[in-house]
């Protein structure tokens, strides 16, 4: 402990270090490089250090046992240290174009890149970013197209006793239009919130690009926050700066579910919509999946696009509101029977959910409903979840 504490300090003062040459026209070492055969450099001075790595995924992963199966991990590769103290690693071979999350570590402690001033937090973690363009990931680029508009919008819900927070993402050009647009709500993982899918999943820039390509039609997303005992995000409610978590009260317990009605009726109270099943979507990830599923199954004739990306659809916790979760095939055959335009599954083929979402296809096959899905490489990650979504949107309200 003693020993970690230590290198923590250290650490802290590198950063420091840096702070104060950069004030007084020193500069840190350039880390990530993207090189011209996208192979990546990252650099750390440490001359006190003893051991750097890095972790990321854009490394070949590695296998993990949790008591949710086993998933594939970020690998960890060591960085190289010269005689003035500077670390350096470069990845052997060109990286496929992709958001990508790493950290570094330092003597056992994970820091963030202090070269890197671009970060996002994923529950209680943070990790510096670095994108490589191209192909798909131009998609999750600032690129030079008409803009919607991110706003962070409170409502009132009666259901949970709590005034709460969501993430509202309105097309280009909706503050001078007159139009009604349609709508799909959006739903966040497990220890997520509402701005996981803006932050981690680059939900706007989605949006943007496939909307000014003419891949999809404009429609407004709303991004709610699935923790039903949460106002907001942490750090940006009345609890002030709390330590996220992934074990929240009345977590996948029916309580959002139930719930789920004040989101809409917020949305269609505030914003031009079209308020039709014909219009509406629901789709998330892992928990939001899971979500997503209970939500159009129990209101059959509220959606008629659902999206499930790698659902936890067998995940519920005991004890909570039964009747959302009871009697699941007959709602199931009950929301076909409604003739849904999409249903649409996503899942990595190294997903520790997949067996959960086999068998759930293996009924719907058994009935003969329609469905369309979609099989990628890897598992249980953000990079799958972006494909997702830009795979799912362009196929909505056609």
């Amino acid at each position: 402990m003693k020993r970690q504490l230590m290198t923590l300090c250290m650490a802290t003062l590198t950063v420091c270090s840096f702070a104060q040459q950069n004030l007084f026209g020193g500069q840190a070492p350039k880390s990530p490089e993207v090189n011209v055969d996208n192979t990546v450099t990252f650099r750390l001075m440490a001359p006190e250090a003893q051991k750097v790595q890095i972790t990321g995924d854009f490394l070949p992963t590695q296998k993990v046992n949790t008591s949710y199966g086993e998933y594939d991990a970020p690998g960890v590769a060591d960085l190289t240290k010269d005689d003035k103290g500077l670390w350096t690693f470069t990845t052997k071979e060109g990286i496929k174009p992709e958001l990508y999350l790493y950290n570094m570590i330092i003597d056992g402690v994970k820091v963030t890149d202090p070269s890197n001033v671009y970060a996002i937090r994923d529950i209680a973690n943070t990790t510096s970013i670095f994108l490589i363009g191209g192909d798909r990931a131009d998609l999750y680029k600032v690129n030079k197209v008409p803009h919607g508009t991110v706003s962070k919008i409170w409502y009132n819900s009666p259901t949970a006793g709590l005034t709460r927070r969501c993430t509202v993402y309105t097309p280009a050009g909706y503050e001078t239009s007159k139009q009604k647009y349609p709508v799909l709500y959006l739903l966040h993982g497990i220890g997520g919130d509402e701005q996981a899918w803006t932050e981690l999943g680059r939900a706007a820039q989605i949006l943007d690009n496939l909307i000014a390509q003419g891949k999809a039609k404009p429609m407004i997303v709303v991004m709610p926050n699935g923790n039903i005992s949460q106002e907001a995000c942490p750090g940006e409610t009345s609890q002030g700066f709390t330590v996220p978590t992934m074990a929240l009260p009345k977590t996948m317990d029916g309580y959002f579910e139930q719930a789920f009605p004040d989101v809409i009726k917020f949305v269609e109270n505030t914003y031009r919509v079209q308020k039709d099943k014909a219009h509406r979507a629901i789709a998330g990830l892992s928990m939001g999946g899971f979500h997503s599923l209970f939500i159009s199954i129990n209101n059959p004739d509220t959606f008629d696009y659902v999206g499930l990306f790698s659902a936890a659809v067998d995940q519920q916790q005991k004890g909570g509101l039964d009747e959302i979760y009871a009697n699941r095939e007959q709602k199931i055959d009950n929301l076909f029977a409604k003739h849904p335009k999409l249903f649409w599954i996503g899942i990595g083929k190294s997903d520790f959910l997949y067996k959960n979402n086999a068998e759930l296809r293996h009924y719907l096959d058994s009935k003969n409903f329609k469905y369309e899905y979609l099989e990628t490489e890897g598992g249980h990650i953000w990079r799958n979840w972006r494909i997702y979504l830009s795979e799912f949107v362009p196929k909505l309200f056609k």
